[in-house]
C-alpha cells in the first residue's frame, strides 16, 4: 500500500515525485515507457520562460514566473547546467510592435522582471545576427536554457535516492476506488493506493477518464526540430523568439547549454499521441521562417531533427487540481509550455495539495542534492577522486563529446537505470555529438551488456 501513486515520469511527475519525497510519504512513480523522461520533457524548446506570456491570473502565469525564480537553484542542487541568457522577441512591423506592448503590460501584471522593448539598432547591437530589418524587440532577462532531459532525469535519481520507488514499463490500463483506496491494474498487477497524481503527459485525459465524470480532452500538438553542431554555438547569444501566435511561441532559434543551436518547433495539430515523426516540408518550413530572424543560419551543420508533442488540454491552462467527484485523485494535466519551467513551482503546489489529504511530517534525511555523472561538472577534487578511482575515467568512449568510460558506468549505476543507448546519451551524452553515436555506439552497447 502506498500513499501515493504518481503516473508519468517526466518532467512534472518527476517534480512531483522528488517534492514529496522531502515527507514521510510512500511513494511510487509509475510509467509505462522503459525509461523516465521518453515523452515531450525529452523533446521541447529546453528554455526556462520568464513568463511574459502567459495571460495573467491562469495557472500557466503563475508557475511559470515562480518556477523561473527557483529553478536556477534547483538545477544547482542537482548538477544540472542551466544558463540565465535572456530572450529577445523580434518585431517585423507595426502590428509586431504592438504585440510588444502587449507583451510587456502583460508581463508587468504577471510580475517579470528585467522586461524593456529596445529599438531595432539596440537589438542587433547585442546580437548582431539577428536580421537587419526588424522593428525591435522586447527583451526578456530572466529567460533561461536548461538541459530538459538532465533535469527530469536528475530529479527521478534524487527522489529515488529519497526512497520513491520508480516502476518502469507499467502501464495503467484502469483504476478503481473501493472504501477510499485506489487500485491501480496495470500491466505488471495491482496497484494500491491511498491517492493519485495524474501527470501522463498527453494521455492524461485518458487516465482522468478512467475514475472522473469531469472530462477533459488532451490533443498533442506536434513541433518539429533541427540540432546544429557545437561551431554554431557563437551564431546567437540569446534565444530569439518571433511574436506568438494562436498556435504558440514560434520559430525561435536558441543556444543550447552545451553549444549547439536549436531551431524550431513548428505547430501542427495531430490525432495520434506517439507520433513522433519528421517531414522534409515541416522542416523546411522552420529554415525558411528561423531564416527572417536571425542571417546567414548554417543549416548544413545540422546533426539531428526531431519532434515533440505539446498537451494542448481543451481548458486553455494548465489542470492542477484535485477531481471534484473523485477524491484523492489529483491532476497535473494539459502542462504545455511553459511546462519545464513550472514544473518546480507546479510540484510544490501538488505537494501541498497532497499534505492536506495526507498530513505527513519532513524527513530529517532528506538529501537535497545529486551529483553530475559528467566530470565536467566537478570540481578540481572531485575530478581527481574520480580519476584516481578508475583507469575507466581514462577511456575516451565518445570522442565528439570527450566522454569516458568512467562517467557511463557511474551514469548507468543509478536508480532508474539506464537500459539502452538513448538512455546512457540522455544521461552521459555520450552519441549526442555531430556522428550522433555512429562510432561509440557499439562501445555504448557493449558496456550496457557488460553491465547487465
Amino acid at each position: 500500500m502506498f500513499d501515493v501513486a504518481i503516473i508519468g515520469a517526466g518532467i512534472t511527475g518527476c517534480s512531483i515525485a522528488r517534492e514529496l519525497s522531502r515527507y514521510k510519504l510512500s511513494i511510487v512513480l509509475v510509467d509505462k515507457s522503459y525509461d523516465v523522461c521518453n515523452g515531450s520533457s525529452k523533446a521541447n524548446s529546453a528554455i526556462v520562460h520568464g513568463g511574459y506570456d502567459p495571460k495573467p491570473s491562469t495557472l500557466m502565469a503563475k508557475f511559470n514566473v515562480e518556477g523561473n525564480r527557483v529553478i536556477e537553484g534547483l538545477c544547482r542542487e542537482l548538477s544540472v547546467p542551466f544558463k540565465r541568457i535572456g530572450a529577445l522577441i523580434v518585431a517585423f512591423d507595426d502590428a509586431d510592435l504592438k504585440t510588444l506592448e502587449m507583451l510587456l503590460k502583460r508581463g508587468i501584471e504577471n510580475g517579470v522582471p528585467e522586461l524593456k522593448i529596445l529599438t531595432a539598432q539596440e537589438t542587433i547591437d547585442i546580437d548582431p545576427n539577428i536580421n537587419k530589418n526588424i522593428k525591435g524587440a522586447l527583451f526578456s532577462g530572466t529567460t533561461g536554457i536548461v538541459s530538459p532531459y538532465e533535469l527530469t532525469i536528475a530529479l527521478a535519481e534524487n527522489a529515488a535516492v529519497n526512497e520513491v520507488k520508480i516502476n518502469l514499463n507499467t502501464e495503467v490500463l484502469n483504476i478503481e476506488k473501493k472504501d477510499g483506496i485506489f487500485e491501480l491494474f496495470t500491466n505488471k498487477g495491482e496497484i494500491s493506493t491511498k491517492t493519485v497524481v495524474n501527470a501522463a503527459g498527453v494521455f492524461a485525459d485518458r487516465i482522468n477518464n478512467l475514475v472522473s465524470n469531469d472530462r477533459f480532452e488532451i490533443k498533442p500538438r506536434k513541433g518539429q526540430y533541427m540540432i546544429l553542431n557545437r561551431s554554431t554555438g557563437n551564431l546567437v547569444k540569446h534565444v530569439i523568439f518571433q511574436c506568438p501566435s494562436q498556435k504558440g511561441k514560434g520559430i525561435l532559434v536558441t543556444p543550447t547549454v552545451y553549444g549547439n543551436t536549436l531551431i524550431g518547433p513548428d505547430s501542427e495539430q495531430i490525432f495520434d499521441k506517439e507520433d513522433v515523426s519528421t517531414d522534409k516540408n515541416a522542416l523546411e518550413f522552420i529554415q525558411r521562417t528561423a531564416s527572417k530572424s536571425v542571417e546567414n543560419i548554417p543549416f548544413n551543420k545540422t546533426i539531428k531533427t526531431f519532434a515533440g508533442l505539446r498537451a494542448e488540454s481543451d481548458r486553455k491552462d494548465f489542470i492542477v487540481e484535485e477531481a471534484p467527484d473523485c477524491l484523492g485523485f489529483f491532476n497535473a494535466a494539459g502542462i504545455k509550455s511553459p511546462g519545464l519551467t513550472s514544473a518546480p513551482a507546479l510540484a510544490l503546489y501538488m505537494a501541498c495539495m497532497i499534505l492536506n489529504k495526507l498530513p505527513a511530517q519532513k524527513k530529517n534525511n532528506f538529501i537535497n542534492h545529486r551529483e553530475s555523472p559528467l566530470l565536467r561538472y566537478k570540481n578540481e577534487s572531485e575530478k581527481e577522486r574520480a580519476l584516481s578511482s578508475s583507469d575507466s575515467y581514462k577511456k575516451i568512449i565518445c570522442r565528439c563529446e570527450q566522454i569516458t568510460e568512467g562517467e557511463i558506468l557511474d551514469a548507468i549505476s543509478r536508480e532508474p537505470l539506464a537500459t539502452t543507448r538513448d538512455g546512457v546519451k540522455r544521461r552521459a551524452r555520450a552519441g549526442m555529438g555531430t556522428c550522433q553515436g555512429n562510432h561509440c555506439g557499439q562501445l555504448i552497447r557493449s558496456i550496457l551488456g557488460n553491465s547487465k
